[in-house]
């Protein structure tokens, strides 16, 4: 058999329901490697092995996880494990409870090898949170593996998880996906429930999953996916496994496309443009059809998207005597957030809502949408953080992924997938989109592309 580490998520499954392997093998595994790419905040090894000698053995209707090690990241509330949301004001923080996210896992037999890194409180696309090493991509270790779930991507890309849950409130999923080589899927907006805290009510962000294949994705977002008790709004039900919805073929599907920035008068590689006019041709080979369309969102909603963001950062509650403890550009989101009134939010949530429903309209006839996922290749750490001037590294942050946040605005199910490397080996993610509850389509297809392309045995330089 192969290192374990090399096996997918789901292969391990199969190693576990055959006996070949326990889960507390696994685990101790993954501790036995070592995290030099930022990827872990806190590790529970300790935590892991008792939850995973205690496992039940696999059977007849359980998870296709059951057994595999992952990972959670460190916004997610995690019982009696430290959970810093990325930020020195919470560095002693301990929940007691932990959030459906997690209690999901742990129902379906995964195992959670420790926290992964987060800047604070999620907001930047860069991980660089303080007091701790960066969240690197193992394909370059001076390069970003992007944020918010930068250690969450780190840590697969690494092979220190199989597979790992992340969050993306605007591309936080994407993004590191991109910067590391792996599929980041950000599903439809209520297909994961956001209990018990519901933290963001106006509805941009959701968790999903991180994974070194479609397969791995899909079989993660089984176990993720579902209403809770009490959510305010949800994804209807699907009728069968998304996991079985990668053995489907997707038939012919009529795909939009667009390569114009959406927040940002940003410049795109010719790398990133690369990889878009080659995921076009590609989807076009196989039988689809592929056509330019306008951008859906005009630039209006910028502006708007930033009111929102800027008062759901204003919404982290942080105790006085810790506010200094802030980063600057938390600081200075926080204060733009809080002089918003409220009729003012009123206005731009509900200006929001119409602007993602002319963009849902636009894009109606279209089965996928095919733009970039980022505009350059993962950049040097540092390259966006500014804390002398916290907008321009606000903007630097927008120039970086002009296209991502646009279906966190319609609520959209979109995937990054690793289909290009630059020549001295970065990877380059380009992105696919489908309408709102269509993620099984979008699994379908992105399974035909990984099988048309498959980069599943691509190792980053270094990762044993």
């Amino acid at each position: 058999m192969a290192e374990l580490h090399e096996l997918t998520a789901l292969e391990q499954a199969v190693a576990v329901r055959r006996g070949e392997v326990s889960p507390a093998e696994l685990v101790e595994h993954y501790a036995a490697r070592a995290d030099d790419v930022g990827a872990f905040v806190t590790r529970t090894t300790e935590q892991a092995l008792e939850a995973a000698r205690v496992l039940s053995p696999p059977g007849d209707g359980e998870s296709p996880l059951h057994g595999v090690p992952t990972a959670v990241k460190d916004l997610n509330l995690t019982a009696g494990v430290r959970t810093t949301f990325g930020s020195a004001a919470f560095a002693d923080f301990v929940p007691e409870v932990s959030d459906e996210v997690v209690l999901r896992l742990e129902r379906a037999g995964m195992v959670s090898l420790g926290k992964t890194s987060t800047p604070e409180f999620g907001s930047p696309c860069y991980t660089e949170p303080d007091g701790l090493p960066p969240a690197v991509t193992p394909w370059d270790r001076t390069r970003m593996a992007g944020g918010s779930s930068g250690g969450a991507a780190a840590a697969v890309a690494a092979r220190l998880a199989p597979v790992a849950q992340g969050s993306d409130g605007g591309g936080s999923i994407r993004i590191p996906a991109s910067c590391c080589g792996l599929v980041g899927l950000k599903p439809t907006r209520g297909r994961i429930s956001g209990a018990p805290m519901y933290g963001d009510p106006v509805g941009l962000a959701t968790n999903g999953p991180i994974a070194r294949t479609v397969r791995d994705a899909a079989a993660l977002l089984d176990v993720l996916a579902g209403r809770a008790v009490g959510d305010p709004f949800w994804a209807p039900p699907e009728v069968a496994p998304f996991l079985a919805a990668c053995e489907r073929p997707p038939g012919r599907l009529r795909v939009g496309r667009f390569l114009e920035p959406v927040i940002a008068h940003a410049e795109v590689h010719p790398e990133v443009v690369g990889a878009y006019d080659d995921a076009s041709a590609l989807l076009a080979s196989l039988g689809h059809e592929v056509e330019d369309v306008p951008v859906p969102l005009p630039e209006a909603a910028v502006p708007v998207f930033e009111t929102v963001w800027a008062v759901l950062t204003a919404l982290s509650v942080v105790p006085p005597e810790r506010e200094p403890l802030l980063r600057p550009l938390t600081r200075w989101l926080g204060d733009r957030g809080r002089a918003v009134s409220g009729p003012e939010f009123g206005l731009a949530v509900g200006e929001l809502r119409r602007l993602a429903a002319g963009a849902l309209a636009a894009l109606a006839a279209y089965d996928l949408v095919l733009t970039p996922t980022l505009a350059q290749p993962p950049l040097p750490v540092g390259a966006l953080r500014d804390d002398d001037d916290p907008a321009a590294d606000f903007e630097a942050q927008k120039a970086f992924t002009p296209w991502t946040s646009a279906w966190n605005v319609t609520g959209m199910p979109a995937v990054s997938l690793p289909l290009h490397w630059t020549p001295d080996g970065l990877p380059v993610g380009v992105m696919l989109a489908a309408r709102p509850g269509e993620e099984a389509l979008l699994l379908s297809a992105a399974a035909q592309v990984e099988a048309a392309r498959p980069w599943r045995d691509r190792v980053a330089p270094g990762v044993g």
